[in-house]
């Protein structure tokens, strides 16, 4: 193997499973076949699982996470490709179970960074990751095979075949992976759905997998701490269908844009009730122009509201669809609820449905948006114990137990979730059977080996922090910088304006505090003056000796930030500015013309800065 597998430094453990021991791990021999996440355990988001074997890796999935909002300024949350950058030269193949964004949508800032033989993806993941690729002029930068549960996919040491999941969107797959080692199964999302909207699970093809012989299944989390069976998305569709027959006013449904089955539903419902359509949301007419283009969603082109006709069509004849369901600020809903939507206005009466629960996180964020919402003399209707508005596209423990059951392997790694649901669905593994030492709660970064069909620890780690996205910069925000934007956010920022001569090396007066979040300058007079002095005094001791405009930076820095944590308890970011005197800007003129020049002249009188600071300054 290469030589990196012996590197046992690598990104620190986000979680540990205390039931293991280090002493029990194992040394990579060449004949290995390794799995590891970079993404999508200990977290639910940016899912990207790696299967290797000698000179190839197999990918399934490579999403993206989206911030939490102490991530100021930060708009993905991807994985660190640096492993698979450092082994750029091994063939590489990337395979998507389905097209959610926290599978999909780090395939942009994969594509920049490693060389990707091919994308094998199934129908509707093609045409969302199309899109993506088109918006970022890179429709060319690889192979995209469209796949489904009767294709295959043949490489030097793998060789995979689909089976059918039930999802909350089309198309979404489980595979098969065989490995000169043994054989693989990983489910990608799934639920048991008795009753789908969409396609049927291959139950037959899960239970014949079983009867072959599986060594190790990774499957979905997420809902692990959920007891029985998840409720069907056609009870949901119900739902929806009698409210809107006994609502008369006008009707506005938020729901997840990504959930497609769930959107079709609605449009449908809408139809059948004498209603026409309207999409809000960049995200959901997305959705809704491919659906209907590959025929998931199946409402005609007459059914659909146009801006223009929005205005002119009777409350009773109307549904509006749209985004926000989570409490965006930006959504299209946020936006209603606050009145600042360019089309929509709400008007006392009408009907706002909830067909989605709050992911753990924006609580309190929808609740605004509903408070909003009814004070604005809307009804509002959320998903509750009498309602079946939302139904999850995750497996509840029951479901969870019975693909266990099905799949019948001998080795267990739960992916798909944080470490409690990761937890929680070992001992719901540990209930059907399997022996907890065959069972893995591993972190992002942890190595399994498969050899000769038995499952080990690796004792070598890989690298597998946070990359933290603003907009396209594949480099991602540095830490200085997101710790920056935190304290500006927390602790404001205090802008010290200094006037100097560099010429007589002298202050020419007290420095100028500005406060900018930080106090209220009217009420911190005293403060404020005491700050000046004490920039004051340190500066004149400073400038008894030669000195540059950095290190004046940092004696501002040094002797106003203790000084203002001693009397706040607070960190602001200090700024200071440096205004150079007119003769001595003039005396530093000349020396750079004649240094242009090939003259050389003495710099008795100029400040030794250089000519980079000059011009900064």
């Amino acid at each position: 193997m290469n030589n990196y597998h012996n590197n046992k430094q690598g990104a620190p453990r986000t979680h540990q499973d205390p039931t293991r021991n280090s002493y029990n791990k194992m040394n990579t021999e060449r004949n290995d076949t390794l799995i590891y996440a970079l993404g999508g355990l200990g977290e639910v988001g940016k899912n990207m699982y790696c299967f290797e074997h000698e000179n190839e890796i197999l990918i399934v999935d490579a999403g993206v996470r989206f911030p939490e909002d102490n991530l100021l300024g930060v708009d993905y949350v991807i994985p660190d490709y640096g492993y698979l950058v450092k082994n750029n030269r091994k063939r590489k193949v990337l395979v998507i179970t389905h097209g959610h964004e926290d599978h999909i949508g780090g395939i942009p800032f994969l594509l920049k960074s490693v060389d990707i033989e091919a994308i094998y993806a199934p129908a509707f993941a093609v045409a969302l990751i199309n899109k993506k690729l088109e918006e970022r002029k890179m429709l060319r930068s690889v192979k995209l095979i469209e796949i489904n549960d009767r294709s295959s996919l043949k490489m030097n040491y793998f060789t995979c075949g689909f089976f059918n999941t039930t999802h909350s969107i089309p198309d979404s797959l489980g595979i098969l992976i065989n490995t000169p080692n043994g054989r693989i199964v990983t489910t990608g999302d799934f639920k048991f759905d008795l009753t789908p909207v969409g396609n049927n699970a291959d139950y037959q093809v899960m239970a014949y997998m079983g009867q072959i012989g599986v060594d190790l299944l990774l499957s979905d989390s997420t809902n692990s701490g959920v007891e029985d069976f998840s409720i069907s998305e056609k009870k949901v569709a119900q739902e929806i269908l009698d409210i809107m027959k006994k609502t008369s006013g006008r009707l506005i449904v938020a729901t997840f844009a990504s959930n497609v089955y769930r959107v079709s539903q609605i449009l449908e419902a809408a139809v059948a009730c004498g209603r026409k359509v309207i999409i809000f949301g960049r995200s959901m007419e997305n959705v809704v122009t491919i659906g209907r283009k590959m025929g998931k969603i199946k409402v005609g082109e007459q059914h659909f509201l146009s801006i223009d006709q929005l205005s002119t069509t009777p409350a009773n004849k109307t549904c509006i669809v749209c985004t926000g369901s989570q409490g965006e600020p930006l959504a299209a809903l946020s936006r209603i609820a606050n009145g600042t939507h360019r089309y929509i206005k709400l008007i006392p009466g009408d009907t706002v449905i909830f067909s989605s629960s709050p992911i753990p996180g924006n609580g309190a964020s929808v609740n605004q948006v509903v408070n909003k919402l009814f004070r604005a003399g809307a009804n509002v209707l959320t998903k509750s114990v009498l309602t079946n508005l939302h139904t999850t596209g995750h497996a509840s423990q029951e479901e969870q137990k019975l693909m266990l059951q099905l799949i019948k392997p001998k080795y267990f790694m739960p992916v798909h979730g944080e470490y409690k649901m990761l937890k929680q669905h070992k001992d719901t593994a540990i209930e059907t059977g399997i022996p907890r030492e065959n069972i893995f709660t591993c972190a992002n970064g942890d190595v399994l080996i498969l050899r000769d069909h038995k499952v080990y620890e690796s004792s070598f780690r890989i690298p597998a922090d946070d990359i933290y996205v603003d907009g396209n910069d594949i480099s991602g925000v540095s830490t200085a910088v997101l710790k920056d934007r935190k304290i500006l956010a927390d602790n404001g920022l205090v802008a010290v304006i200094i006037a100097i001569d560099s010429k007589d090396n002298k202050v020419l007066c007290k420095p100028v505090i500005v406060s900018r979040g930080f106090v209220f300058i009217k009420d911190s007079q005293g403060l404020l003056k005491e700050a000046e002095m004490i920039v004051y005094d340190a500066l004149n001791e400073k400038m008894k000796q030669r000195t540059t405009f950095s290190d004046l930076k940092n004696t501002v820095r040094g002797s106003l930030e203790p000084f203002l944590y001693n009397k706040t308890h607070r960190n602001p970011i200090v700024i200071p500015v440096i205004i150079n005197s007119k003769s001595a800007m003039q005396a530093m003129a000349q020396a750079r013309a004649a240094r242009m020049a090939g003259k050389r002249i003495p710099r008795n009188n100029v400040a030794p800065a250089t000519e980079k600071q000059e011009k900064a300054e």
